[in-house]
């Protein structure tokens, strides 16, 4: 799948009438627009063009390509090189998942582009491969399992931790475990894209659990909650806000309500920015958007304020500019710390229902200016 949303285009969409960068900057959009992750990417590049309509003129040069990357390694990296060698894109982003992201990210800062994530954030990428032109404006994959550790380890006494066997799992049970101090029930990585867990739920059901943290974004989730529910197994479960975000509670269905999960952004974070981003979605896509599209939006506002600060093609300067992060997020206050990944608040939320529709609140407050554990590993300190 390849789509063409060049300049005139955009700007005949939001009646845009002219340019404020100093030249024209090219985005190529790799992410997940088919398969079982479908609906994280889709979420992810309509939050993002979406942040570019609303910034009506500021964003009137900024031209994106965009490619589905079918949740594959391989063809991530060939749509990558085909975008910087043929497509001379300067800026790389939209990939959803941590090991498609080790796979592109080194190559393209490599030969002077920038890669600024709308999601994955493996811990490698944050310390020891941190650069300095990768973004990442989501977090780093340990920071919303962190934040259920923390919630676990006050209200719970033995809980069973699972994860898929990806980068993305292992950075996340590993996270849980740093702020988690109270016994384990079980420890196990699924296979990822797995949809028959009637394996794992027997062992979780035999492991004397109190409770059941789980990290199975996409697809997997879904599966996962749905067989739990009917298993008659009644311990309750927690995650991160991935497992229960807004572009799956619809399918996993009621067997959701009342799950504590942690993000960085619910739909009622009280700030104008926010309000106006789950306005505006519903209204364009007729939908309620998730942690996917939020993230890609803050991603799609950073570019657009940086670009309008500083050319992409002085890569010193946009940079400087990018650092900065000189928007006004969804999230509210936001900002990057020394590996250039975000120091934000996270949230533990509750999904209930609003009538007949699913969604997620905010219940309490996690952590207040989180760091990742990785930055003092990282050399641009």
């Amino acid at each position: 799948m390849r789509k063409l949303i060049a300049a005139s285009a955009i700007a005949l969409a939001t009646g845009m009438s002219g340019g404020a960068f100093a030249e024209p900057v090219k985005v190529g959009l790799i992410t997940t627009l088919s398969g079982g992750g479908a609906g994280l990417g889709i979420d992810a590049r309509d939050g993002f063009l979406l942040a570019l309509k609303n910034a009506g003129d500021a964003a009137a040069e900024i031209e994106v390509v965009t490619e589905d990357d079918g949740q594959k390694p391989e063809l991530a990296v060939q749509i990558a090189d085909k975008m910087v060698q043929s497509d001379q894109v300067d800026i790389l982003t939209g990939i959803i998942w941590s090991n498609l992201a080790m796979a592109v990210v080194p190559g393209a800062v490599a030969q002077g582009k920038f890669y600024i994530s709308v999601n994955a954030g493996p811990s490698a990428l944050a310390g020891a491969q941190c650069h300095e032109n990768y973004f990442n404006v989501a977090y780093q994959n340990d920071n919303f399992h962190e934040a259920m550790g923390q919630y676990a380890n006050e209200t719970y006494k033995k809980t069973f931790i699972m994860a898929p066997n990806y980068p993305a799992g292992t950075d996340s049970l590993t996270g849980f475990k740093r702020y988690y101090k109270n016994e384990l029930a079980g420890e196990v990585y699924t296979q990822v894209g797995q949809t028959d867990y009637a394996a794992e739920i027997a062992q979780i059901r035999a492991s004397g659990a109190d409770s059941v943290f789980i990290f199975l974004p996409g697809g997997m989730g879904i599966a996962f909650v749905k067989q739990y529910a009917q298993s008659g197994v009644d311990i309750p479960l927690i995650g991160p806000g991935f497992s229960f975000s807004q572009d799956v509670l619809p399918a996993i269905g009621d067997a959701a309500l009342g799950v504590r999960n942690s993000a960085s952004w619910a739909k009622d974070l009280d700030n104008e920015a926010s309000k106006k981003f789950v306005e505006t979605f519903q209204a364009e896509y007729g939908r309620l958007p998730s942690i996917y599209a939020a993230q890609a939006y803050d991603t799609g506002s950073l570019i657009v304020a940086a670009a309008a600060k500083a050319s992409v093609k002085d890569a010193d300067a946009f940079r400087a500019a990018l650092k900065e992060a000189d928007f006004d997020s969804v999230r509210g206050k936001f900002s990057f710390n020394t590996n250039n990944h975000p120091i934000q608040d996270i949230y533990v939320r509750e999904v209930v229902k609003e009538g007949d529709v699913l969604t997620n609140k905010i219940i309490g407050t996690a952590f207040t200016d989180h760091k990742d554990a990785y930055a003092e590993q990282c050399a641009l300190n």
